[in-house]
């Protein structure tokens, strides 16, 4: 065999190795993204169809759409009711009230709290209006289930209220209107808990932004104060239904920030200390304005008055402090827009804290429906208004303007009393449009929120559930310690097993269908049981069932483990 023969067999030789290792590469290669794709992308993707993700995307879209309507008709209906008695919907009561005949000042708000007491009495299950706190508390406790009747009429009181000038909030209800639609929607479909509890800050971030032309706030909103975590996959159906909210709003309403700003700017960084002691003095405020809003309450719990004269009488009262100050009628933005625009006296700011202060006290006191961030912001304004005034007057080479400070103070306190820092942050950014006082803005809420939450140690929102007897500041274990204990550790009778098994030993430790996980465990530490007797509320020595120590610590454990899971995922 000559030379030439040699080399093309030796060629086509290596021509066949190389052929037959790239096969083997290639075969190596499919089989790595072959299995690759079985052992990380397939389970991804059955979870995500087995949470049945898509479906609370495209609910997420419908209660979006939904929530930025009723936020829609829920403005609307305000301004048609103040319209009644104004001959305005505007939401700068101020100027028409202040022109307006004394009387109606006067006599409007209580009119209108003659129509609020009796639908409170008649036709709403508990007697008063529900608000953020409910929502938080149908999230921790309730399956997020909202019963639509009362939101609706929550809704409805909460509409009348502001109409006829009750100095409260819109936030509140417009809140409680979207986690109503939500839940609604959603129990339309059987879906986990985890995607019900993103359905329902999905409604919240919707009614924040649909409410306040706000959208990232309002994601920020419901995760931090409804979700009370920052989960992936909650990120996305919040996400899209705080937009939709936003897109309904802004098609209506236009796209136009909540309140107007003049141009502001900070001097120089030696102002600094002033913005850290603008945060103490908000801390005050918010301290005062809560504290204000608590004993009011307590004080109207220990007056016996027919539940219909509540409002009533509360809305005279807030009659007359409008004949002196108009600017506490409504939501009050049109006077926050004036603190601003450093349009107010330094007096007349001083003097609004105290009677702002005092007008919602007793308007939420009196079974008025409302929030209180509006009100929150209405301080803010004018406590910020004020210390920029006096800032100028002793520093008026270093002093920013007024209207810098009166932002920076509406956030400082809002975020105080709500207990929710970066969003409220974000609010105020996106209300206000300005973005320029970041640094500013963060460190005066910062303050002003850990001072507060030093001295009261919980929100506004919390206060009202600890004066329900449910604590949601300790973490997970204080949400599933009340969860029922029939529903998680309960075994039935066996069949040999008589339901009257304890009539003859009273002394026998029993517990209740109702009673909680916390009342269960408690219970087997004091007595030593490892089975305790479940016995029917209404028949109290009939024996329905044995609660079991391991098991009753077993369902508390895994409702502990299921809400750190939902929290990161």
């Amino acid at each position: 065999m000559d030379d030439a023969h040699i080399r093309d067999d030796g060629r086509r030789s290596r021509r066949r190795a190389l052929t037959a290792s790239l096969g083997a590469q290639l075969a190596r290669g499919r089989g790595f993204i072959v299995g690759g794709f079985r052992d990380r992308v397939l389970p991804n993707l059955a979870d995500f169809m087995a949470e049945r993700t898509l479906l609370v995307w495209l609910l997420a879209l419908v209660i979006g759409i939904g929530v930025g309507y009723a936020a829609l008709a829920f403005r609307l209906s305000i301004g048609a009711v103040q319209y009644l008695w104004l001959g305005t919907a505007s939401e700068d009561v101020y100027f028409t009230a202040h022109f307006g005949p004394w009387w109606l000042v006067l006599l409007a708000p209580a009119a209108g709290g003659l129509v609020v007491g009796l639908i409170l009495e008649r036709f709403v299950p508990g007697r008063r209006a529900h608000g953020v706190a409910d929502v938080i508390e149908a999230r921790a406790l309730r399956d997020c289930r909202i019963r639509p009747r009362i939101g609706f009429l929550s809704a409805l009181v909460a509409a009348l209220s502001l109409g006829a000038g009750a100095s409260a909030g819109r936030e509140g209800p417009v809140v409680h209107l979207g986690a109503t639609l939500a839940s609604l929607i959603e129990d339309r479909f059987k879906l986990p808990r985890p995607a019900r509890r993103t359905l329902l800050a999905a409604g919240t971030a919707a009614a924040v932004s649909a409410s306040f032309n706000a959208p990232i706030a309002g994601v920020l909103f419901a995760c931090e104060v409804i979700l009370a975590h920052f989960a992936m996959r909650a990120f996305v159906p919040i996400v899209i239904a705080s937009v939709m909210g936003t897109i309904v709003a802004r098609l209506h309403l236009g796209d136009f920030p909540a309140f107007t700003i003049p141009d502001h700017a900070i001097n120089s960084y030696l102002e600094f200390p002033a913005f850290a002691l603008l945060g103490l003095t908000c801390a005050l405020v918010a301290i005062i304005f809560q504290s204000s809003l608590i004993a009011t309450e307590r004080i109207a719990w220990r007056i016996a008055m027919p539940l219909w004269l509540r409002p009533v009488v509360g809305g005279l009262m807030v009659g007359a402090i409008a004949l002196a100050f108009p600017h506490v009628l409504g939501v009050g933005y049109g006077t926050t827009n004036l603190a601003l625009h450093q349009k107010l006296p330094l007096v007349l700011m001083l003097a609004l804290l105290v009677a702002k202060t005092a007008a919602t006290a007793i308007t939420l006191a009196s079974r008025f429906g409302g929030g209180v961030f509006s009100p929150s912001l209405y301080l803010g304004a004018m406590t910020g208004g004020a210390f920029g005034l006096m800032a100028a007057s002793v520093f008026p080479e270093l002093s920013s303007s007024g209207g810098l400070y009166a932002i920076l103070g509406m956030g400082a306190v809002a975020g105080a009393v709500l207990g929710a820092p970066i969003s409220t942050t974000v609010i105020v950014f996106e209300l206000t449009g300005g973005y320029e006082m970041t640094l500013a803005l963060l460190l005066t809420v910062s303050i002003a929120n850990g001072l507060t939450q030093a001295v009261n140690g919980q929100s506004f929102f919390h206060w009202q559930l600890t004066a329900r007897g449910l604590s949601l500041r300790e973490g997970h274990h204080e949400i599933a310690h009340p969860q029922r204990l029939h529903d998680l550790a309960v075994r039935p009778l066996a069949k040999d097993e008589s339901p009257r098994a304890i009539a003859e030993n009273d002394d026998a430790p029993r517990l209740g269908a109702s009673d909680s996980v916390e009342v269960a465990l408690r219970l087997f530490d004091r007595t030593g049981e490892h089975r305790i007797a479940v016995v029917d509320n209404a028949e109290p020595r009939r024996v329905i069932g044995w609660a079991d120590h391991v098991a009753a610590l077993s369902a508390f454990n895994e409702a502990l483990i299921a809400a750190h899971r939902e929290e990161h995922r």
